[in-house]
């Protein structure tokens, strides 16, 4: 459904069948296919704990990248493609030191990425799942992996990794998933609010924000929110299918008289797509998640066999959260839903996960018949 709402835009929009068709592989390639490789390869437990195992890796090979760009400044993609990948260099700037890029589209790619594999790490960790690696005790390279994230100086990472870190454990110690539905559930609101009504709370979120977090991160905390109200009011113009491609969902900022920026994934797709892409947009994300919380209730995330599957399924939810004021895609996310999609649909045959009674020590024949009748009856 995801898919195929750009040509729906397109046509809607008197855009033609043409550009729907181009806008609908550009859409496909970006979520669809990533999608259907994890839906159709990645659609079992061990798949899944490799692909875990394999994102833990991807963050620890990014370690001395980062360490790199943060004393040197962001230039490894400069030096190898020619170009910064994101234009205002300023944004690299960060607590009088710099953010590292690499080679993701901007630093905060970067840091959702670095919180993702510390995430996984963590849980890897505490079920004993992944003990070592590369013959070096998975403690310290989790903590590696900690230290280099601290040092991106992204803030929603860090909060992104408290929730998900809190999720797990709580989780873990009341065996119970209702903070991830929740949270979902917070997710849905939210964008209801802001894409059905004209009610706007994001100066009362801002304020009491400010009490955490320092003037610099409000600033540009309210710099988005300010930019999403003028998008909502224009999108909800065209609230089914939205205003189609070429820059046509964006207005003019009559406070600063320049293009508003879409900053957050959710209004890129309210605003292009309308309520029929957001809606599939969310409900594509969060209903294997979902889903898979109902096969696999929190009493089994610390089994070595689920710990994987389940520290996904948060880190997607992680993301989701993350698309409410970003707009990072990365396919690897996509992966992973398309995997767990995957899982759910096999969740009759998942289900004989569940723990296998003792097997009975059996009885030599020879020896049986000088057994009580009840034990003999139980051995035969």
């Amino acid at each position: 459904m995801l898919s195929i709402c750009p040509f729906l835009s397109s046509i809607s929009n008197g855009l033609g069948w043409y550009d729907g068709v181009s806008a609908t592989l550009i859409q496909t390639v970006t979520w669809g296919l990533p999608y259907f490789v994890g839906r159709l390869y990645l659609n079992n437990l061990a798949a899944l704990r490799q692909l875990a195992i394999g994102i833990f890796i991807g963050g620890l090979a990014y370690i001395p990248l980062c360490l790199f760009e943060i004393r040197m400044s962001p230039q490894l993609h400069n030096k190898i493609y020619g170009a910064h990948a994101f234009a205002d260099f300023a944004q690299s700037v960060r607590y009088d030191g710099f953010r590292p890029t690499v080679f993701l589209r901007h630093g905060l790619a970067v840091g959702a990425w670095m919180m993702v594999a510390t995430l996984i790490g963590i849980w890897l960790w505490q079920t004993g799942t992944l003990k070592k690696l590369w013959n070096i005790p998975i403690k310290w390279l989790v903590a590696a992996l900690f230290i280099t994230l601290v040092l991106c100086k992204s803030t929603g990472a860090y909060m992104l990794l408290l929730f998900g870190a809190g999720i797990m454990f709580f989780g873990k110690i009341f065996r119970t998933s209702i903070p991830v539905f929740l949270l979902v559930v917070t997710m849905g609101v939210y964008l209801y609010i802001n894409a059905a009504t004209e009610t706007y709370f994001t100066d009362q979120l801002v304020t009491s924000l400010s009490a955490v977090f320092d003037e610099e991160r409000i600033q540009s905390l309210e710099f988005r929110f300010n930019n999403e109200e003028v998008l909502t009011d224009h999108a909800r113009k065209r609230p089914v299918f939205g205003w189609g491609g070429w820059n046509r969902s964006r207005i003019e900022d009559p406070s600063t008289g320049k293009l508003a920026i879409q900053d957050s994934l959710w209004i890129i797709a309210f605003g292009t797509y309308g309520a029929f892409g957001l809606i599939a947009w969310m409900v594509s994300m969060s209903l294997p998640v979902l889903s898979l919380l109902t096969l696999y209730p929190a009493s089994y995330w610390s089994r070595r066999e689920v710990a994987s599957i389940a520290v996904l399924a948060v880190a997607l939810t992680m993301y989701m959260l993350d698309c409410l004021l970003n707009a990072m895609v990365n396919p690897i996310y996509i992966l992973v839903c398309g995997g767990i999609s995957g899982i759910v649909q096999k969740g009759p045959v998942q289900q004989q996960l569940r723990r296998k009674p003792k097997r009975s020590k059996r009885v030599p024949a020879s020896t049986a018949r000088y057994l009580p009748a009840q034990r003999r009856s139980r051995t035969s």
